[in-house]
Order: structure tokens, then C-alpha cells, then sequence
């Protein structure tokens, strides 16, 4: 009965491990612009509030997002982009050098999962 007990825990702090390591923690946008090749292709986690968007039916967009520390431009593949004015958390990988739309962006995060109030 202890071995078993003892087998589930291991299991279940493993299971913790491995889901918290998969996630990105929150990152403020100030050090990603600050030292953006530390952060180049790598997927991070931010949130703030919207200032600007774009979006394209079906074809994605782009949103600016601001967090009291800077602000970063996060361009989607997928339909729609948030409201001007929502609070928007954002994951995705950080990449240099974007065009979209006719528009020269710098550092910008490419959206993998977005999530609004």
C-alpha cells in the first residue's frame, strides 16, 4: 500500500515537472526589446493591454500589446485580432526583422495561443 502511494506521488510530481517546464513563464516586454537576441526564437508569455490592431479575415493580423514597460507588436496566422483597449495574454516565439502588410516591424512575437478579457 506504501509503494503504491509512494509510485502515485512520484508520478504526479513528474507529470507537475514536465507541464510547468512546457509553459513560458511571463516575460515583460521591456527585456525582450532590451536584449531581443536573448529572447530570438524563444516562446514567451506576455500580457498587457491592446493599442493597436490589424487584422485580415482569414488570412491573421497584428495587435500591439503594451505592459507598462514597453510595447511589442504580436502577429497571428490565425482570423481576427483583439479590440483596441482589451487586456490580452499572448504566447508565442519572439522573432527579428518582420514585414507584414507593407509594414517593417523589428522584434515582434509570433502567436502560438492567445487569451483576452
Amino acid at each position: 500500500m506504501r509503494s503504491g502511494r509512494k509510485v502515485s506521488i512520484l508520478v504526479l510530481t513528474l507529470l507537475c515537472v514536465f507541464l510547468f517546464t512546457a509553459c513560458p513563464s511571463k516575460t515583460n516586454i521591456g527585456k525582450i526589446l532590451d536584449n531581443p537576441d536573448r529572447y530570438r526564437d524563444k516562446e514567451v508569455g506576455i500580457t498587457g493591454t491592446v493599442e493597436d490592431s490589424y487584422g485580415v479575415p482569414l488570412i491573421g493580423g497584428a495587435y500591439k500589446v503594451d505592459d507598462g514597460t514597453g510595447e511589442i507588436w504580436v502577429v497571428s496566422k490565425r482570423g481576427g485580432t483583439p479590440r483596441k483597449g482589451a487586456r490580452v495574454g499572448a504566447k508565442g516565439r519572439v522573432l527579428q526583422g518582420f514585414s507584414f502588410g507593407g509594414r517593417n516591424f523589428g522584434t515582434v512575437i509570433e502567436e502560438s495561443d492567445r487569451r483576452t478579457r
